[in-house]
């Protein structure tokens, strides 16, 4: 071994070593190895040094190790070395590294079993693979459900997919999810839900088939092969399965730490429920067949939940619920019966105690009789050939008849259940193709095997054998495709050990034998095996130590069978009588399992198994089923395993092979021993020994040239490359045997591939050497360049330095000495002023003071003279006072006295008489004395008067002054009072004062003394306040900037929370907008969902009943038979509800609900057909009649037409005269000069009244003729005259060539000309004759030809209704095929042919639309002729006529315009024209055609004139009809041509602008503010529609969505290519060496899309939409969608395969997106986000190039990948791979790390990019500038039924 390879074995090369513990374990060569040394002296990775022997024999050396860029390959066939030992390594380190846990090898998916749950199967993964080659994305079981459903569909063959492996490893799961893949994929969403059935029949299997064991807690006890049926359009119709190997001894045994099957355990979960409260169960432990295992729980497992799926699954398969109580009460059974007792009566009998409570239970639930069970489970009979016997059993062999009958009735139960199972999955149509999917064990070897593990390693055998030959079928076919020569592969062959098994004399046929015998044991049986084999066959031995067990040598280890137990399991043997007792019973369901026992011909034995497939034959003999139940286990399993061999021969198989990695399913870990036994065993090794055998590396010509083009030189390098590799390779390597060149490939023998590979390394590890070698020296020289060019700098400015310092030195000294000098000036004149400062101080202070002793001494005199002053004048008058008081009182004493004396004297006097006459003598003279006084006075008083006013006068004045005086006097008083009061104060203050003086000087004393101490400490204190307030200052300064910071950090805090909340409410909107526009995109689903469901319906009316009408009958015929057939359909569809059990119910029922409606639709449709047939009737009889009269009216029309021309000819002559008198008159005047306005009017009037001259008088001289007899005309034929003779009628013939005409005409149709000589003299009448007869035949022909138009017309409508009528028989028979088909073909086919019908239309209306474009092209071309010799025609004209002739020739007409009326931007249309605008204006209007060359927008403004004007009629119906029929008929063209980009882009840019109009004319103040005073004018007036806005809003989204979709499909297949696979920069990107799965097929799509092509293709988008007047807004949306779909596409794709995860291939990424960035540029997109979308791509690619080592790069990766989820982090640098040596792979512990520093991301699991996802689309308001009474409507459109208005 490797002897071929000693060359390789060289210093520090890696090999691999035996080991016990790793098995192989890789070293290093420490010295050369030389051919004949007995040792190689190796190195440990861990650093010991060892000496390996070789073997002296062989010589053999060890296993080379790959390269470590070829490590952790997808497929391990593109390894170099294919050995074992590689096989290993690869698989841990994909495994346990990568965490990757699907590999291929050859033909052959390697899974291992991660216990635990990988988020690998999500439907995004299921939606990545499909359509996917097999080499393209990395190793995964749905790959292989792709390929296999990829092949059935292209190669027309059936599919296998065959999963083995131990238990544990996984089988059933990659099974399931196998299903899974094809029920998703299949398309299948049929009534009938099949995937989903067959997705369901996997809890019930495992329930009643699946059991826990030491390895696995949910393990398979039986084999199973599923047929997936498939139609022909390849959607899932149904499934069969068939099963094998139950294992039915764990019914009644289970080892330690083990259980029964699930549903035991599930029954007595829910036994509390009160359904199965009859079942009388409890506790699992309560039972023996449950609790032996001692173990009954399953930690994580809910076996009452459990319990709960699998009666859903039940129902979901049809199994009612009386059904399944049926299957309880067996299962319950078969518990209680494991739980009867038996005691032993003798020696030989036994018995049931009576009234056993579990037989009892048994005995009610089988409804069978209690004696009798209990008879025969302690009886057995016996049969001879006269007599039959009785006899009773042991203890022993009752127990065991006891537990054969639970196994027998489970074995039932279970085939039961796969039956209906099968009914259920049942396909009601033809099945076309499948794919099987076989779930069976893998190879098995115990300390302890039996009967059961025999069985398995021979059904392994048979696998295993097919498995050889197809590898080295598909090797040979390989070979043979590449025309190179091939030698036999010698393969491992295990056809001598089936023979050992299977043949004649083989272990079966013996077995077989054995059981024959009446007194046959396990030990007769293995000595007949020793005596047959042992000597004979190689692959039989015997134990040394035993003689009841033999070895059998298996492909993939030794196994040694104990013989014990395998005749009783062999023979399956049941009592018969137990079985009649069954058979017996009331219980329907258990009679059902056993009636057809007889017709059984392949029952279930102990681990037996059973073909579905075989039908019974039911013209078999009745005592054919004895015979058939008395086939052998071993001989069913052989008979069975032959057909499925032939199943899957006939099949293209795929291999699954699962591996379990180790015994005590810990996730991810590795145990190499327990992994390289199943590798061995599986088969993966042999397919790596058959490759290795052969050539298993295989490079293409182009990779070989790009991978190895380092090697060549450039003459080396030809333009053939084929010829170059050849070239190149018989240089490199020297043995021609090492490889062969195929056709397309090169072949290499192993090791060479890692030969060249060394080759290579070495070519750019000595390139390396001499780049680096360059650089080191460029980088020395520039290092010593920068030192000298630094130190020349550093003297130029040290000396600089220097020099500056010594001038700095010497300006310091000079100014030193200065300041010195200064300084003392300044000190001594300081001094001088301080000391005369002081003197003067002290000067002033003591004159100061002696001024203020003297003043005070001053003041004191002062003070005390003004004291005294006071004192006295207050003493005197307060005697003054006193004294004046005295004489006053004394006065008013004394004059009261004699006041009172004088009054006492009054009053005496008053009393006497004669005081009063005194009194009155003395008053009469008082009286005469008083009156003379009174004169006296008055005259006195007059003198006293004008004394008085002289007085008065100058008392006033002086008054005056008295008054002045004593205002003083009173001021001086006061002043004088308050000074006295003062003085008081004053010395009350002294006294106060003197006190306080004397308090104050004892007080100043304590102060100064306090003072002074205080002094001292607050000196000390200032000294520590200081000092504090420098730590203060610092601590606030430190504080404050603290503060500074956290306001800052608050701020931006704040702003950061607000930013989030922001973006939060942002994603809230944007979520809320998906969530609406996903509502409105599913309402549009189910709206074309109901419109296709109704055509279908419309279509499938016809049902069984329908019968073709012959295509003569009428059509009145037709369609009553159509509705009658309708009606006997109808009726048949409600009979045949019931048959209807398998489908969707609901649907149905929503359908039949819609035949009701629809039906009256069809009467309206029917009524309408036969309406317009009568009218077309009426129409045609109106024809006919008209027709015949027709010429009994043309005479007496003639004659009024006559007279009717006679007085027109007269008006017309009169009016011609007055214009030319007009003419000559005017023509020598200015204004009617040829050019004037006046003078053209003229010429018009004048030419046209010429032309209607003309035609009267033609039609005066043809009615004229009728008036003239033949006869009259015979008698001037003397005097008749050439008719040619008149210049002025052949004058008023237009030119020569209508003259001629008209003379031709006359000449050949006058066959029987007359003799021109006998005519009048002018000829007129003959001419009127002439043209009279022309006239008639003119008129006869147009009417003929009219006829015949007509009659071509019926006759069209005659074809096209028989082409309706043969139409409608196709969709009638199409229907009738759909019908067969499930409802989602059906739905598929009917939309296929609508599909093709409109292509067929639009093709058609593309032909009729380019003739009619050449047409007009030609039109134009005739009328740009005729115009121009027109032209040349009037300047002809213009030239020969003099400037004052007349012309008298006809004028061209010349068209006057007339005044337009001022439009007010609308469009006038009657209500039954609708239907013909929308029809032009949407249904048939197309971007590619007229659409081009209108304004943007053009068919939205036109509708909404049009809306405007029934807005402007106030005709609410009229608004209504119109907005509903146009929304309709854009659903319409959306729903026909929704694939075409340009379409749908047309109309949402149309239907965007009509919604703007609906806003910007809607009268709202929002929408005004851009609007001119003309648009203001022209806003709605009547009708507020704001809702239909939201309608055209809805349907704007829709049309956005569609127009995503309808992108999606075109970019989505090139930007794998052109973003992944193709090499925009060349020459970057190596080519690793690929295994069998190369990529073939994408290889031979390389090239098709580039770059270049996305590109091109994303400009021919945006010119679309530019040219189709799209929002910039919208079209800045529309590019940000298209980049999250490259983003997210690239991305996906990324993450899923290994071989586009390296650093160039990031370097390729980046180059690419810099280019999309510069494609946004170049169209000013910029702005529109559509780079953020690209943002995880962009960090994925420089993920792959940053550095991946310490923890610094981690935080870096961690920082920088921030729009990447953790998974797709970990996923990028697990998949990361080198593509040279020189780069290094990511480790463990770094992934680790960055999983760690990224645990706290909140983020989605999810790995893989939503696709599907769409933005959400807002439409912000553009207003149009566009006047709407400017616009003009293109004739092209055909829209000349609008009127403007």
């Amino acid at each position: 071994m490797n002897q071929e390879l000693h060359y390789m074995f060289v210093k520090f090369a890696r090999v691999w070593i035996p080991d016990a513990e790793e098995v192989w374990k890789s070293a290093e060569l420490v010295k050369d190895y030389k051919p004949g040394d007995g040792i190689l002296h190796l190195q440990l990775e861990e650093g010991q040094e060892i000496e390996h022997k070789l073997d002296p024999k062989t010589k053999n050396l060890p296993h080379l190790r790959n390269p470590d860029i070829l490590v952790g390959e997808n497929d391990l066939t593109a390894l170099s070395y294919l050995h074992e030992p590689a096989v290993l390594h690869n698989l841990k380190v994909r495994f346990i590294d990568s965490k990757l846990i699907y590999t291929y090898c050859g033909i052959v998916l390697v899974a291992i079993n991660p216990y635990e749950t990988l988020p690998i199967y999500g439907a995004d993964i299921i939606n990545a693979y499909s359509g996917q080659n097999m080499g393209d994305m990395d190793p995964h079981i749905f790959a292989v459900a792709e390929e296999a459903y990829k092949q059935m569909a292209r190669d027309e063959r059936n599919q296998s997919i065959i999963v083995s492996g131990e238990s544990g490893a996984g089988k059933t799961v990659s099974a399931k999810y196998a299903m899974r893949y094809f029920a998703t994929v299949s398309g299948s969403a049929s009534e009938a839900n099949v995937e989903e059935k067959v997705l369901a029949s996997n809890p019930i299997m495992e329930s009643i088939g699946n059991a826990k064991t030491t390895r696995n807690d949910n393990s398979s006890r039986f084999g199973k092969y599923i047929e997936i049926g498939f139609d022909k359009r390849f959607h899932i119709i149904g499934a069969n399965m068939r099963t094998y190997l139950l294992e039915k001894s764990r019914v009644v045994f289970q080892a330690d730490e083990e259980r029964n099957y699930h549903i035991f355990y599930q029954l007595c979960a829910s036994s509390h429920l009160p359904e199965l409260k009859t079942l009388k169960l409890g506790k699992a432990d309560e039972f023996h067949y449950t609790k032996q295992g001692g173990n009954p729980v399953i930690d994580g497992v809910n076996d009452a939940k459990e319990m709960t799926n699998t009666r859903q699954a039940f129902t979901l398969l049809g199994i009612n619920e009386s059904y399944q109580m049926g299957l309880f009460n067996i299962l319950a059974s078969i518990l209680h019966l494991g739980n009867v007792e038996i005691k032993d009566r003798d020696a030989d009998s036994c018995q049931v105690p009576p009234n056993n409570s579990h037989l009892t239970v048994f005995c009610e639930l089988m409804g069978v009789t209690y004696q009798d069970m209990s008879h025969w489970l302690c009886h057995r009979k016996l049969k001879t050939a006269n007599e039959t016997y009785i006899k009773t059993t042991p203890k022993l062999q009752a127990i065991n008849s006891r537990d054969a009958l639970a196994k027998h009735i489970y074995a039932k139960l279970f085939n039961w259940i796969v039956d209906h199972v099968n009914q259920a999955l049942h396909a009601n149509v033809k099945q076309h193709s499948f794919i099987g999917v076989l779930d069976i064990y893998g190879f098995e070897t115990f300390e302890i095997n039996s009967f059961e593990q025999f069985c398995i390693n021979y059904a392994n055998e048979k696998l295993q054998q097919q498995f050889n030959m197809h590898v080295f079928k598909l090797e040979q076919e390989e070979y043979m495709k590449e025309q190179i020569p091939w030698t036999l592969i010698d393969f491992y062959d295990n056809q001598p050990c089936i023979n050992l098994i299977e043949s004649k004399m083989g272990i079966l046929d013996l077995l077989d034998e054995e059981c024959k015998m009446p007194k046959g044991s396990d030990d007769s049986w293995a000595q007949k095996l020793y005596n047959t084999h042992l000597k004979t066959c190689a692959l039989f031995e015997k134990p040394r130590m035993s003689n009841r067990a033999f070895i059998i040598q298996h492909f993939a280890d030794k196994v040694e069978y104990q013989c014990d137990g395998f005749l009783e399991k062999n023979k399956d043997t049941v009592n018969e009588e137990q079985i009649n007792v069954l058979k017996a019973s009331k219980f329907d369901l258990l009679v059902e399992l056993f009636q057809d026992e007889e017709k059984a011909t392949t029952p279930t034995g102990p681990t037996g198994k059973r073909m579905l497939s075989v039908k019974p034959d039911p013209r078999g003999r009745p005592n054919q089923s004895s015979k058939e139940h008395k086939k052998t286990v071993g001989l069913q399993f052989r008979n069975s395993l032959h057909l499925l061999m032939e199943t899957l021969n006939a099949t293209t198989p795929h291999y699954v092979r699962c591996i379990k990695p180790n015994d005590f399913k810990y996730p991810f870990t590795f145990d190499p021993k327990r992994a390289v036994q199943q590798l061995r065993a599986c088969g993966v090794l042999e397919t790596i020994r058959i490759s290795a055998a052969g050539f298993p590396s295989r490079w293409t010509y182009q990779e070989f040239f790009s991978r190895y083009r380092v090697l060549m030189k450039q003459k080396d390098v030809l333009a053939d490359k084929k010829l170059t590799c050849k070239n190149v390779l018989e240089q490199l390597v020297q043995d021609q045997d090492k490889y062969q060149f195929g056709k397309t490939k090169i072949f290499f023998r192993a090791g060479q591939v890692a030969y060249l590979e060394k080759l290579r390394a070495d070519k750019l590890r000595a390139a390396c050497i001499r780049i680096q070698k360059t650089i080191r020296c460029w980088l020395a020289r520039k290092k010593y360049l920068r030192m000298k060019k630094a130190s020349v700098t550093i003297q130029r400015f040290v000396r600089g330095h220097l020099a500056r310092r010594l001038v700095k030195f010497m300006r310091r000294t000079r100014s030193a000495i200065i300041i010195q000098k200064y300084q003392r000036m300044y000190v001594e004149r300081t001094r001088f002023k301080r000391k005369k400062a002081a003197a003067l101080a002290m000067q002033c202070i003591l004159r100061a003071y002696l001024a203020r002793q003297s003043y005070n001494k001053l003041l004191r005199e002062h003070k005390t003279i003004l004291i005294q002053k006071m004192v006295r004048g207050w003493l005197a008058r307060q005697w003054y006072k006193r004294s004046m008081a005295a004489i006053v009182y004394l006065q008013c004493c004394v004059r009261r006295m004699r006041a009172r004396r004088e009054l006492k004297k009054l009053k005496i006097e008053a009393r006497s008489v004669q005081h009063y006459k005194k009194l009155n003598i003395g008053m009469e003279n008082k009286i005469m004395q008083l009156q003379r006084r009174i004169e006296e006075q008055s005259k006195e008083n007059k003198v006293i008067n004008e004394r008085l006013n002289g007085l008065e006068s100058s008392h006033a004045v002086e008054t005056e002054k008295l008054k002045k005086e004593v205002g003083r006097l009173r001021n001086a008083e006061e002043d004088a009072k308050v000074n006295s009061n003062k003085v008081t104060s004053l010395l009350e203050e002294l006294a106060r004062l003197r006190q306080e003086l004397a308090t104050t000087q004892k007080d100043k004393k304590v102060i100064e003394d306090w003072a002074e101490k205080y002094r001292d400490e607050m000196e000390q204190m200032v000294s520590e306040l200081k000092e504090q307030n420098g730590l203060l200052k610092g601590e606030k300064e430190d504080l404050n900037r603290l503060i500074q910071e956290q306001s800052q950090q608050m701020t931006e805090k704040m702003k950061r929370v607000l930013q989030e909340e922001t973006q939060q409410l942002e994603s809230d909107l944007n979520e809320e907008r998906s969530r609406y526009q996903n509502l409105l995109t599913e309402h549009l689903r189910l709206e074309e969902r109901y419109d296709d469901l109704k055509e279908s319906i419309t279509i499938a009316v016809p049902k069984p009943g329908h019968r073709r009408t012959d295509s003569t009958h009428s059509s009145n015929e037709s369609e009553s038979t159509y509705m009658s057939e309708f009606a006997e359909s109808e009726e048949g569809s409600r009979a045949g509800e019931d048959m209807t059990r398998g489908g969707d119910m609901s649907t149905f029922l929503k359908m039949q609900k819609r035949v009701s409606e629809l039906e009256q639709d069809k009467h309206s449709l029917q009524n309408e057909l036969d309406r317009r047939e009568e009218q077309f009737q009426r129409a045609r009889a109106r024809d006919d009649e008209e027709h015949k009269k027709a010429r009994s009216a043309e005479l007496e029309y003639e004659s009024l037409k006559r007279q009717e021309l006679e007085s027109e000819n007269k008006k017309l002559k009169h009016n011609l005269n007055d214009m030319r008198q007009l003419l000559s008159g005017n023509a020598g005047a200015g204004s009617s000069a040829p050019g004037s306005p006046a003078y053209k009017v003229l010429l018009e009037q004048l030419n046209s009244a010429n032309e209607e001259l003309d035609v009267r008088k033609d039609e005066v001289l043809i009615l004229r003729s009728q008036l003239v007899s033949h006869k009259e005309a015979m008698q001037h034929k003397e005097t008749m005259t050439e008719p040619m003779s008149h210049p002025e009628d052949l004058h008023k013939m237009k030119d020569a060539g209508e003259i001629t005409q008209a003379y031709m005409g006359l000449k050949d149709n006058n066959r029987s000309a007359p003799d021109y000589h006998k005519m009048n003299e002018d000829g007129e009448l003959w001419l009127v004759y002439e043209g009279l007869k022309e006239t008639n035949r003119l008129l006869e022909s147009q009417l003929q030809m009219q006829r015949r138009r007509g009659e071509e017309e019926v006759e069209g409508l005659r074809g096209e209704l028989q082409r309706m009528k043969e139409e409608n028989n196709r969709q009638q028979q199409l229907l009738a095929q759909n019908l067969q088909l499930p409802p989602e073909a059906r739905i598929e086919a009917s939309l296929q042919h609508e599909i093709t019908r409109l292509t067929n239309e639009n093709l058609d209306l593309m032909e009729q639309l380019e003739k009619q474009d050449k047409t007009v092209r030609k039109l134009k071309k005739q009328l740009k002729v005729f115009a121009k010799k027109i032209g040349e025609l009037e300047v002809g004209q213009g030239e020969s006529v003099s400037p004052g002739q007349t012309v008298d020739e006809p004028i061209r007409p010349v068209n006057i315009p007339r005044r337009e009326k001022d439009f007010q931007g609308m469009l006038e249309y009657k209500k039954e024209d609708e239907l013909k605008l929308v029809k032009n204006l949407i249904l048939e209007l197309k971007p590619r055609g007229v659409a081009v060359n209108l304004i943007p927008g053009l068919p939205a403004y036109i509708l909404f004139m049009c809306l405007r004007h029934a807005d402007y009629v106030n005709d609410d119906q009229k608004v209504r009809s119109l907005l509903t029929c146009t929304i309709n008929s854009i659903k319409k063209i959306l729903k026909k041509r929704g694939d075409d980009f340009e379409t749908v882009s047309f109309w949402l840019s149309n239907t965007c602008r009509f919604l703007h109009c609906l806003k910007q004319y809607s009268g709202d103040e929002q929408f005004m503010k851009h609007n001119s005073t003309k648009q203001n004018e022209h806003c709605l007036s009547n009708f507020d529609l704001a809702e239909y806005r939201q309608v055209l809003s809805d349907l704007a989204i829709q049309i956005y969505q569609q127009l995503i979709k309808c992108m999606e499909n075109i970019l989505q297949p090139m930007i794998v290519s052109g973003m992944l696979e193709h090499e925009t920069i060349q020459g970057v990107s190596g080519i690793k060496p690929t295994g069998l799965r190369k990529r073939t097929s994408s290889i031979a799509d390389e090239g098709t899309y580039t770059l270049e092509s996305i590109l091109r293709q994303l400009n021919a988008f945006h010119s679309i939409m530019c040219q189709h007047g799209t929002d910039p807004e919208l079209i800045k949306q529309v590019v940000k969608q298209q980049f999250y779909i490259i983003g997210a596409v690239t991305l996906n794709n990324l993450l899923l395969r290994k071989d586009m995860c390296s650093w160039s291939k990031g370097m390729q990424i980046r180059y690419n997106v810099s280019q999309l960035e510069e494609w946004l540029r170049e169209k000013n997109l910029m702005m529109c986000s559509a780079k953020e979308t690209l943002e995880p791509l962009i960090q994925a690619a420089q993920l792959l190039q940053v550095k991946k080592k310490t923890d610094e790069d981690a935080e870096a990766i961690c920082s920088m990948c921030n729009a990447l989820t953790t998974s797709q982090i970990v996923k990028v640098l697990n998949l990361y791979t080198p593509l040279n040596e020189f780069e290094e792979r990511v480790s463990v512990t770094f992934i680790r790390t960055i999983q760690t520093r990224l645990r706290d991301r909140m983020e989605s699991p999810q790995l893989l990019m939503d696709t599907k996802m769409i933005y959400p689309v807002t439409f912000p308001f553009n207003p149009s500038s566009l006047a709407l009474e400017t616009i003009q409507i293109p004739t092209s459109l055909n829209l000349a039924f609008l009127t403007r208005v």
